[in-house]
């Protein structure tokens, strides 16, 4: 059901009560939501849901099998002619050629279903975006919020459920009326698959062990090389630029998918877009930060606030070196990082100027070695009570503790009033790699020098 893969339930123990559960589903999400609301009430109708879009797509969905499957159901059926709508995106060029080659993708076009090119667009809100207040199921990998395109912020919503392609399938021989495959009688077909090697040989450049270094990569006005970004100082200062209490942030809510695409080769415009849903003034304080930064690393003044920063440390008896110590912005996160392994929810981070991100604990592993790759140490804590937006976090010793395999350290806390507060963090486990990666800037820099 909407907002998160892991509010699942069965179709069938769904339609035995659609009208409550529907509704709990639906408050659930508004408690989630800012700037619009969600309207699952209304796709239940004389004890029955409708929805309005189905879609079987990308790396889960738009398998061989599963669209197989799909035409075995949609044979000889419609879809419907109502505002229904039904498109299938083959995960492959292979897959595609052989469905064409067996003729599922006639048996679908046949029953007035759409068939896409091999993307997985509607999985991150790039493609067959539903209209607001729509409601639409797809086996695809994600649904969390606002992953499908809409912009709470000008007041748009929809609503994505996770479910299987048979379904789906089934629910469009109905006309949208959700439908589980075991309600239908049918006798799925078994193909074999054949891959052809020849679609990717055909037209994919090889140049594996054919380095040809003489040849100029062609960068087009908006393809822009990579930020330098600086070694690890020995101390560490800290300002943070967000502060999120949420159970979870995914990393749509940390760089969103959909119209930010067409930037992913230009890291400075597509960091313009991080946290753009979850705190929009976080990329206009993480660019203040960063110039504070940017005076330092030129010998000239950061100005009175790092100034003030400094004096409270001195009046703490900690030891400081502010010439020679990097400032960095910081985002708190109670759990970032859930969903896909796209590096951009930490790339956009550090380009801007993080050197670090402060957390209970991390959703995946796949963040966390993101942030490390990006040379951005990632901290926990248990007592993030003692942050707030706007605090300076000063880290003493963190390179010597990082390369020397300490985990375990402490930080302080320095507040708009002056006061200096000490406090536990932790990187957890890092391998000797890893340490030396975070040392060194980034995974950039740790192959330029080792």
């Amino acid at each position: 059901l909407p907002m998160h893969p892991s509010y699942a339930m069965p179709i069938r123990e769904l339609l035995e009560n659609p009208a409550d559960i529907m509704h709990e589903y639906q408050e659930r999400a508004n408690r989630q939501i800012k700037g619009a609301a969600m309207d699952l009430d209304s796709k239940v109708r004389g004890g029955q849901i409708y929805v309005d879009q189905g879609i079987v797509a990308g790396c889960s969905g738009g398998t061989f099998d599963n669209i197989v499957a799909v035409a075995d159901i949609l044979r000889g059926h419609s879809c419907g002619s109502g505002t229904f709508t039904m498109s299938v995106y083959p995960g492959s060029m292979p897959a595609y050629r052989e469905l064409m080659k067996n003729g599922a993708l006639y048996d679908i076009a046949g029953s007035g279903a759409i068939i896409r090119e091999c993307f997985c667009g509607p999985c991150f809100g790039a493609g067959d975006t539903p209209a607001n207040g729509e409601f639409s199921i797809r086996h695809t990998t994600r649904n969390f919020p606002n992953r499908e395109g809409s912009k709470p912020g000008e007041g748009q919503m929809a609503a994505v459920a996770l479910m299987d392609a048979r379904s789906i399938a089934a629910t469009a021989v109905n006309g949208g009326r959700l439908t589980p495959a075991t309600d239908l009688d049918v006798e799925y077909s078994t193909p074999v698959y054949h891959f052809d090697s020849g679609v990717y040989e055909k037209r994919i450049y090889n140049g594996w062990g054919k380095a040809e270094p003489e040849y100029e990569l062609k960068m087009g006005p908006n393809i822009k090389d990579w930020p330098e970004q600086p070694a690890l100082s020995e101390d560490l200062l800290l300002k943070v630029a967000s502060y999120i209490t949420d159970p979870v942030t995914t990393t749509d809510e940390l760089i969103p998918s959909g119209e930010t695409s067409s930037f992913r080769s230009n890291p400075l415009r597509l960091a313009e877009f991080t946290l753009s849903r979850k705190d929009p003034d976080y990329v206009g304080r993480a660019k203040e930060i960063h110039r504070l930064e940017a005076a330092r690393e030129a010998g000239t003044d950061p100005g009175a606030e790092v100034a003030a920063v400094y004096a409270a440390l001195d009046r703490a008896g900690v030891a400081n070196d502010p010439a020679a110590t990097v400032i960095g912005s910081t985002i708190y996160a109670n759990k970032p990082g859930d969903g896909s392994a796209r590096e951009q929810a930490a790339s956009c981070q550090r380009v801007l100027g993080a050197a670090a991100n402060i957390a209970r604990e991390y959703a995946t592993k796949r963040y966390r070695s993101n942030c490390i790759n990006w040379g951005m140490a990632p901290l926990l804590t248990e007592t993030p009570e003692v942050l707030a937006l706007g605090d300076f976090v000063f880290v003493p010793g963190i390179r010597s503790h990082i390369l020397n395999g300490v985990n375990d350290f402490d930080a302080y806390v320095i507040k708009a009033d002056g006061s200096v507060s000490k406090f536990a963090v932790s990187t957890g486990d890092l391998t000797e790699d890893e340490r030396q990666i975070i040392a060194d800037g980034c995974l950039i820099n740790y192959y330029r020098g080792h």
